[in-house]
């Protein structure tokens, strides 16, 4: 299906899918906002922000809002990363209208009251709790604080217990009124949608408090290289744990490189499912561990490579050396035909999958648009995973998994003073 695209005089991006199989349409408004655009004092601020904008505004109570989509039989929701933020509503079609007006309701008229702020303070802080008694969890945050350092992409999306009870509701209000601009913002639609229906509503929708009386241009995050701290060589996190949860990584490839398909593959191939390298090394062969996994992360102008597995805290370092002797394997001998070409059909495949709604369809146009500035044609990504040769696989893996490695552990460790031995 065709995807389309207006840009409006204020810089404000619409872009839509048709999909007229389906009953169903998705909308989403994507803010050029995340956890990296946060100082120090105001850690966490882009995520208690999305909390605080479903509290209210001067037509509809926080109840009111929900109501609106769940009385439909809809869902609506949001999420923060570390580059956008997301707040999106799906629903039958004929409720498009709605769905659309509601969720432009908190973008551009939200109140965000003191009462309001000291109230999700505390919804906001028990999800860090939680976050912290989810070893699983916290030593993802624990590996870009070690990797990155004190810097805003290392910090965690969620803040600190400190930043989060520092912050007023000034605070939180100027950040909200300087940030949610026309020219920070995509709205993505996707379903059995018309898209000069969806562009006037969303026009009149957003229109409301005079949010679009301005000129701009769209803005784009520039891919320039991340100025980040000294990297860790170990973060080490105590927990009274069963496991030992590990997630070792390096440098990858930034967001605007070419190489991002390769380095998919590559991380398919090594951690992407049942029959990769490290699940048949780890689980199958020596039954060390239940979850083992790897994933590339791309932001603008930084990138890593991660390798997460759980196990026994007895067998932690045994299970860190037999990922690095199958990551310097491939960096040396590079991965056999069989190897890529399962890998090469595991992420074409998984694509296509994801595609089958019209929530993923709207995030994919959604996403690509508040990242790149453009939507890549489904078809030509697919193409591009496809191309990714033994060549490229022996090249990206040469040059990334032999780069200096950062080790986040949680479990019951007092010392890293034998995993700094290892990854020596």
């Amino acid at each position: 299906m065709s995807v389309k695209r207006t840009v409006h005089s204020s810089g404000l991006r619409i872009v839509t899918e048709e999909v007229p199989s389906v009953r169903s349409a998705a909308v989403g408004i994507w803010v050029n906002v995340g956890s990296r655009d946060e100082a120090p004092a105001t850690a966490g601020a882009s995520h208690f922000l999305e909390h605080l904008l479903f509290k209210g505004t001067p037509s509809r109570t926080a109840l009111e809002i929900s109501s609106a989509i769940e009385s439909v039989g809809g869902e609506m929701n949001a999420f923060t990363s570390k580059e956008y933020t997301c707040f999106y509503a799906r629903v039958i079609d004929t409720d498009l209208p709605m769905a659309i007006d509601v969720v432009s309701d908190l973008i551009t008229s939200s109140i965000v009251t003191a009462l309001d702020v000291d109230a999700e303070r505390k919804v906001v802080l028990e999800e860090i709790a939680m976050r912290d008694d989810d070893p699983g969890d916290l030593v993802h945050d624990l590996f870009s604080d070690t990797y990155y350092g004190d810097t805003a992409i290392g910090r965690p999306i969620l803040g600190t217990v400190d930043s989060i009870n520092g912050m007023s509701r000034n605070t939180v209000f100027n950040y909200y009124k300087k940030k949610y601009k026309p020219h920070d913002i995509v709205v993505a639609v996707a379903g059995n949608i018309k898209h000069k229906r969806v562009v006037a509503m969303v026009e009149e929708a957003l229109s409301r408090d005079n949010f679009l009386d301005q000129s701009g241009l769209p803005n784009i995050r520039l891919n320039t290289p991340v100025k980040k701290g000294p990297q860790g060589s170990v973060g080490l996190m105590y927990r009274k744990t069963e496991q030992a949860h590990m997630l070792y990584g390096m440098a990858g490839v930034a967001r605007a490189d070419e190489r991002r398909f390769a380095m998919g593959v590559l991380s398919a191939a090594l951690g992407g499912g049942m029959s990769s390298r490290l699940f048949q090394e780890i689980r199958e062969k020596r039954g060390l561990a239940y979850s083992v996994y790897a994933y590339a992360q791309q932001f603008a102008g930084t990138g890593t490579l991660s390798f997460y597995a759980g196990c026994n805290p007895t067998k932690a370092v045994e299970v860190i050396e037999i990922i690095r002797e199958v990551l310097s394997d491939v960096a040396d001998n590079g991965m056999s035909h069989e190897e890529i070409e399962r890998a090469k059909g595991a992420v074409r495949g998984s694509l296509v999958l994801s595609q089958e709604d019209s929530g993923s369809r709207m995030s994919r146009i959604g996403k690509n648009e508040i990242v790149y500035g453009q939507v890549m044609d489904f078809d030509q990504i697919l193409k591009a995973v496809a191309s990714v040769s033994a060549q490229d696989i022996r090249a990206i893996a040469s040059e990334y998994l032999t780069g200096t490695p950062t080790l986040a552990l949680v479990g019951p460790f007092k010392s890293p003073a034998k995993f700094e031995k290892v990854i020596a």
